[in-house]
């Protein structure tokens, strides 16, 4: 099926998706940072459990956080910015902050951190990197939630490499995360027929991961067990299911998802994953990763940990579905797979019959595919499902949007900027539903610097 020809929710044609009167979602937009430098947004879960605050790096541009020292939150009620972390020894090599999130049941703040010891020799990088946190009642006390080990013989529950885009489980105990393997992208500079391809993983609370220091920087121990739950291979055979890379995913609902059986699937993650067509090409389509209880186990005497010539495999009870097949993939700006709170769809951004990037879903379980917005414009940036699923919020026309999911009716809620002021990054909701956060670039005297904005 070419999901470019699939059932629009609202009727078919822009006119039947326009707004209509009782489509009503009134929001003034309200500048929250004013200072000369970046504050960068993440793409998901950026507000406090309370919605007190808002959680930024200081990067002033997509990009570039290895170069980043600081993250810091800002308040929504009187503008207050409080210092969380700062890097020590920052340089253009590292270590590096950012892309912050909160824990959606305390407040905690998770974030990017790169290996302490980076200098020009072994900068920040994909594979040289990990998940810290900080609770915000005490700042600058740095909590290594994942533990890495890179010297054999390796650890396991902990992973050999770089961790990035940390995205929370409803409930905050489970931790999704995209992962570069540092071991076998060294052994790629040496044997062509090896390549460091980007996987996905989780970290969760099975119980506290030691590994030795040796005084070097390089390993830490971690509070979470971590394990990759994705498969991988160099060359994918054209028209099979393997890919080989599983990228920018999402947690499947707040409690899973039910099967065709009646039966719910608690923990799920829908992830991006890079296929060969019968053609050879590369087209990205979306798959599923249903995860068991115990991560601890590993699955046909397949080492969770990895070898020296070999990636870290997924546990037992782990299973990989692919669940669209389509001509073209999913296409667009990076985006990461979202859900509403019932998981009962997944969405991605893909092209229209036009050519107009939209939002489409489709369900954890497979089949037919959902045109879930249709406008004259493309989708610009990251997408998010408000709280309690009615809603889904991005930016398009250089405004932000929302579209009603059962409707598609959508409307705009900011005006439209210039491309040099137009909303990026983010458009992420609050825990209640009555915020949006996202950025936008402020020019003054003094420079154009990345600025926080809320809609409320």
């Amino acid at each position: 099926m070419n999901f470019r020809i699939g059932w629009l929710l609202c009727g078919v044609g822009i006119q039947a998706c326009a707004p209509k009167p009782h489509l009503k979602m009134n929001f003034t937009e309200h500048q929250l940072t004013f200072d000369t430098k970046g504050h960068t947004i993440h793409n998901n879960q950026a507000f406090s459990p309370s919605d007190e605050w808002l959680v930024y790096d200081t990067r002033n541009q997509d990009g570039g956080i290895g170069s980043t020292e600081a993250i810091e939150m800002v308040s929504l009620q009187t503008g207050e910015i409080r210092s969380l972390y700062k890097t020590e020894h920052q340089t253009e090599f590292g270590p590096g902050v950012g892309a912050a999130t909160f824990s959606p049941v305390k407040n905690r703040v998770l974030f990017i951190h790169g290996i302490r010891n980076a200098n020009q020799q072994k900068p920040y990088d994909f594979d040289r990197r990990t998940g810290v946190a900080i609770d915000t009642d005490q700042p600058g006390k740095a909590i290594f939630l994942d533990a890495r080990d890179v010297t054999p013989p390796f650890t396991p529950g902990a992973l050999r490499g770089g961790t990035h885009a940390h995205y929370w489980s409803a409930d905050g105990q489970w931790i999704s995360f995209t992962y570069n393997d540092y071991p076998i992208n060294q052994l790629s500079k040496t044997n062509p027929a090896v390549k460091d391809l980007r996987v996905v993983g989780v970290m969760a609370p099975l119980g506290k991961v030691n590994v030795a220091d040796d005084g070097s920087l390089e390993n830490n121990s971690g509070e979470l067990f971590s394990v990759v739950v994705t498969k991988a291979t160099e060359n994918p055979k054209p028209g099979s299911d393997e890919i080989d890379k599983a990228f920018d995913e999402g947690w499947i609902g707040s409690d899973g998802y039910v099967k065709p059986d009646g039966t719910r699937q608690k923990r799920a993650i829908a992830f991006q994953g890079n296929v060969r067509n019968k053609a050879g090409k590369t087209v990205t389509e979306i798959f599923v990763a249903d995860l068991p209880d115990d991560l601890t186990q590993a699955a046909d005497n397949q080492p969770l940990e990895g070898t020296e010539a070999t990636r870290p495999n997924p546990p037992k009870g782990v299973t990989q579905r692919r669940i669209t097949f389509t001509e073209h993939g999913a296409e667009g700006p990076r985006h990461w797979l979202r859900t509403p709170p019932d998981g009962s769809v997944i969405g991605f951004l893909a092209k229209d019959a036009a050519g107009t990037i939209q939002l489409f879903g489709v369900s954890p379980n497979g089949g037919a595919i959902r045109q879930l917005t249709q406008q004259p414009f493309s989708i610009q940036t990251t997408f998010n499902f408000s709280p309690d699923g009615r809603w889904v919020a991005y930016a398009a026309d250089n405004s932000v949007f929302v579209t009603e999911v059962a409707t598609g009716e959508f409307k705009r809620l900011t005006p439209r900027s210039s491309d040099d002021a137009k909303p990026r990054n983010g458009i992420v909701w609050s825990n209640k539903g009555n915020m949006i956060g996202y950025n936008r670039y402020v020019t003054t005297e003094k420079g154009r610097f990345l600025q926080l904005f809320v809609l409320k």
